[in-house]
């Protein structure tokens, strides 16, 4: 790769070189823009490190270009704009050192090899240089390009006093090594194991980008089996850590339900990006340990996992800081999950077909993606079986539900109406005649049409002043 050439097509990077000439600056390109323009990845930032003051660099290219959202940080010494969709922060070069207490650094300035050193990993100290005399001259001075090419995760210097200074380094280990499918160097991976107490000082805010980030790579389960592996698991997730172990008791076995989740989170990632639909299929089955029976017939039972799974999202997503709008999305796919395997090992009845499109909403297709990735066994035939019965599910629901039949569902007579006919306030008998009417539609014994529905609601009413 001409280097040199790669970097040209960028030409905020030829304007920052030269300006930096002018006020006689050094300055480069560093870190995880050098790694991803080396492995032709999609570039959203750029990071200059100049040797002398970063804002006033910045200061001086953001004026240049008539920039209207130039920010700067003066506790961290850094400042940064947008230009052509790219986020471009500059930072003067630096020398950190750490509290134990905390991950954030006291800051002074240094050299050039300060700041290559204070960097999380060997293939993010990376340089080019922007000036002219050497503009797109590679820097490697840590040897991060041969580990680059190696895919290698290491870090600059021992991993111990890394991983101790800022904990979260080991989760972007993990991150990094799962996104680029590289392995986690040994004295690193074992430094993650006895520094893995450390990552209690990071805020479940940082803890749960990196997840979404591992959760967003192209084969989730490598970050997931690495996390519990280093023992970092069981700290941030427990209940992903406590799936793990097949279950066998005599004759009786059941599958190693970690093991299952993952591949159900790698067959869903095959199909859909929507990281929402991927924390659904990480969190189908974490109420299994708890609902767990044996039976000496029968063998292994999780009865209600599906509900009490459900239950258990809200506070997940509490504690994860993830957003409250995508709670009920989670829950009602966790709450569904097993109705259409449970529809379409039956004969595949109307009214049964008409209430999970009813309860599933515009989110049926996604329910129906999670149904198929949960199937995991290792026989063919059992395979075909399901996804054979899945299709005759999502046939039926095609040949019953209309664009608008969904919104259709809800009964023609209203609250209010109930209330009026039957003389009675606000309340939860309201409610259970709705549901009433609501039921008599799912399963087909009438027709959503008002005068159909007035005939049945007065069925109703005469069993209602009986009782």
């Amino acid at each position: 790769m001409n280097l040199k050439e790669e970097i040209s097509k960028y030409d905020i990077l030829t304007i920052i070189g030269a300006i930096a000439d002018e006020n006689n600056i050094k300055a480069y390109a560093v870190g995880g823009f050098v790694r991803d323009i080396i492995l032709t990845r999609k570039i959203d930032d750029i990071d200059i490190v100049c040797l002398g003051k970063g804002i006033f660099l910045a200061e001086k290219v953001a004026k240049h270009l008539n920039v209207d959202n130039f920010a700067v940080y003066a506790r961290f010494g850094t400042a940064m704009f947008k230009y052509n969709n790219l986020q471009i922060e500059f930072v003067g070069a630096r020398k950190e050192s750490y509290d134990r207490t905390s991950r954030k650094p006291i800051v002074e300035e240094g050299t050039f090899e300060d700041d290559q050193l204070r960097r999380d990993f060997t293939i993010n100290t990376l340089a080019i240089a922007l000036n002219k005399d050497n503009f797109g001259e590679l820097i490697n001075y840590l040897h991060g390009l041969e580990d680059l090419q190696n895919k290698i995760i290491k870090t600059p210097i021992d991993p111990r006093k890394t991983f101790s200074d800022d904990p979260l380094r080991m989760l972007r280990a993990i991150r990094f090594a799962t996104q680029l499918n590289f392995k986690i160097d040994i004295n690193t991976f074992e430094a993650i194991k006895e520094q893995k107490e450390r990552i209690k000082i990071i805020s479940q805010e940082r803890i749960r980008d990196e997840i979404n980030k591992i959760l967003l790579s192209p084969k989730p389960s490598v970050g997931f089996k690495l996390l519990s592996e280093t023992g970092l698991l069981a700290l941030i997730m427990p209940f992903i850590e406590n799936l793990k172990g097949k279950l066998q008791i005599g004759r009786f076995s059941h599958k190693d339900i970690f093991e299952h989740t993952l591949q159900v989170v790698d067959n869903v990632s095959q199909h859909s990006e929507n990281i929402y639909l991927r924390w659904t299929a990480l969190l189908h089955d974490i109420a299994k340990p708890q609902t767990k029976k044996f039976n000496s017939t029968l063998g292994f039972s999780f009865h209600g996992h599906e509900e009490i799974g459900a239950r258990m999202v809200k506070k997940i997503f509490f504690d994860f800081k993830l957003p409250k709008d995508k709670v009920k999305y989670v829950e009602k796919l966790i709450r569904l999950h097993l109705r259409p395997i449970a529809i379409a090992q039956d004969v595949v009845s109307d009214s049964g077909v008409r209430r999970l499109a009813f309860e599933s909403g515009e989110d049926f297709n996604d329910l129906m993606l999670l149904c198929r990735a949960d199937i995991t066994s290792h026989n063919p035939q059992k395979i075909n079986e399901y996804l054979n019965n899945f299709d005759k599910v999502e046939k039926k629901v095609d040949e019953i539900i209309k664009k608008d039949f969904i919104r259709n569902l809800q009964p023609v007579i209203t609250g209010e109406m109930i209330m009026k006919e039957f003389q009675l306030p606000p309340g939860p008998k309201v409610g259970k005649i709705k549901q009433l009417l609501k039921n008599a539609i799912l399963n087909g014994e009438v027709e959503n049409e008002y005068e159909k529905l007035y005939e049945y609601l007065n069925k109703i009413k005469k069993t209602f002043y009986e009782r």
